[in-house]
C-alpha cells in the first residue's frame, strides 16, 4: 500500500545517504484494549525522519487514524496514558492537510483488510527516533507511543481529525 500525502513518502528506496548512516531499528508490540496482540511495528531511524513498518491483526476492517503520542505509556484504560499527539512546535494545528500546519505526530491512515489484518510502510519526516536536533525525539526521557484509532483521521478537524477512540497502542522507549 502506498500513500502520497504532503511530506510523507512511502516505499523509501536506498540512497547513498542511507547507506552512510545505518538506521537504528526498534520493534514494538502493539496491544489491544484487552492486552492481546494487535501486531507489531518496526521503527528505523533515518537521516531525515523515521521509517515505520506496520503489521496489524485483529482490528476492524477499514481505515484507522494513526499517530505518534507524547508518552511511552499504554497502561491506562483507553490508552489515555499515552497523552496527546507529539508536537513539534507550539501553535500548530492537527492534520496533514491542515493549512495551519501539522503536529509532528500526524501520520497517514492505516487500512485494515476484511480479515482484520493490515500492513503499511510509512515515512515520518517530522520526528526522529532519538537522534537529537530540532525534531521531536520519539525515544526521549518519557518515550512516546504509536496509537491506532477506531476511525479514519480526516487530516483537518481539531483536535484528532475525528479518529475516535484509541484501539491499539505500542510504547516506544529506550528499554
Amino acid at each position: 500500500m502506498r500513500y502520497a500525502l504532503p511530506g510523507l513518502i512511502a516505499g523509501l528506496t536506498a540512497t547513498a545517504a542511507l547507506a552512510a548512516t545505518p538506521p537504528a531499528n526498534l520493534r514494538i508490540d502493539l496491544k489491544n484494549s484487552t492486552g492481546g496482540s494487535a501486531g507489531t511495528a518496526t521503527l528505523s531511524g533515518a537521516p531525515n525522519g523515521v521509517l515505520l513498518k506496520l503489521e496489524v491483526k485483529g482490528l476492524a476492517p477499514g481505515w484507522h487514524g494513526l499517530h505518534f503520542h507524547e508518552k511511552g505509556d499504554c497502561s491506562a484504560s483507553g490508552f489515555t496514558s499515552a497523552g496527546a499527539h507529539v508536537h513539534g512546535q507550539a501553535g500548530v494545528a492537527h492534520g496533514l492537510l491542515n493549512p495551519d500546519g501539522n503536529e509532528a505526530g500526524d501520520l497517514p491512515n492505516l487500512h485494515v483488510a476484511a480479515d482484520g489484518t493490515g500492513t503499511a510502510e510509512l515515512f515520518a519526516p517530522y520526528v526522529t527516533l532519538g537522534g537529537g536536533g530540532a525534531k521531536p525525539e520519539l525515544m526521549d526521557a518519557d518515550g512516546s507511543a504509536l496509537v491506532i484509532h477506531a476511525n479514519p483521521d480526516d487530516h483537518k478537524t481539531q483536535p484528532i481529525g475525528g479518529a475516535g477512540p484509541r484501539i491499539a497502542c505500542g510504547a516506544i522507549s529506550k528499554g
